[in-house]
């Protein structure tokens, strides 16, 4: 593959967690994000998108999305379950993500808010129809996603150079 084709970043927040007396990042998935992990699993196939790697956060909320998502793709792609992702800024994200090798085409990113809102709105320099326009009203609520593709190295990902192609979130 020529480092000029396109790839694709699938941006998806953890599923709602729940709140029981336990640290941040060990609290696990409520029983609405259960529901929404395994829906947005569905939808993340309806696009068409073949994911070659998946980068997922440690803690316990994003690790049962991403579990539960997964089940709904007819091939799991390669995980590599990334402390860094935790708490990551939107330029955290773009350094984890500048390390993809360059023979992988489609990533799949499960993180968290704000960092993954931060990261979809500084890379999209252009958005498809209302992809924009549905992200800015809905935000980016629990197991939400975005699409965006870019063309180039994954060494020279950095702001404004994707395009928004797709947004999706739950109903509530």
């Amino acid at each position: 593959m020529s480092v000029a084709d396109s790839r694709r970043i699938v941006l998806l927040r953890h599923a709602k967690a729940d709140w029981p007396q336990v640290n941040d990042h060990e609290r696990p998935l409520a029983e609405r994000g259960r529901k929404d992990a395994a829906e947005a699993g569905r939808r993340l196939v309806d696009t068409g998108i073949a994911m070659d790697l998946a980068l997922c956060s440690t803690a316990t909320r994003t690790r049962e999305t991403w579990k539960l998502a997964v089940q709904e793709f007819p091939q799991r792609p390669k995980t590599v379950y990334e402390e860094r992702i935790y708490e990551a800024s939107p330029g955290e994200l773009i350094a984890v993500l500048n390390e993809t090798p360059d023979d992988v085409r489609n990533v799949l990113l499960v993180g968290h808010n704000p960092g993954v809102q931060g990261l979809a709105e500084v890379l999209s320099g252009s958005a498809e129809s209302d992809a924009r326009e549905r992200l800015n009203r809905r935000g980016f609520p629990a197991a939400a996603y975005a699409v965006l593709s870019f063309g180039g190295s994954w060494k020279t990902l950095e702001p404004g150079v994707a395009r928004l192609l797709d947004y999706w979130a739950p109903t509530d």
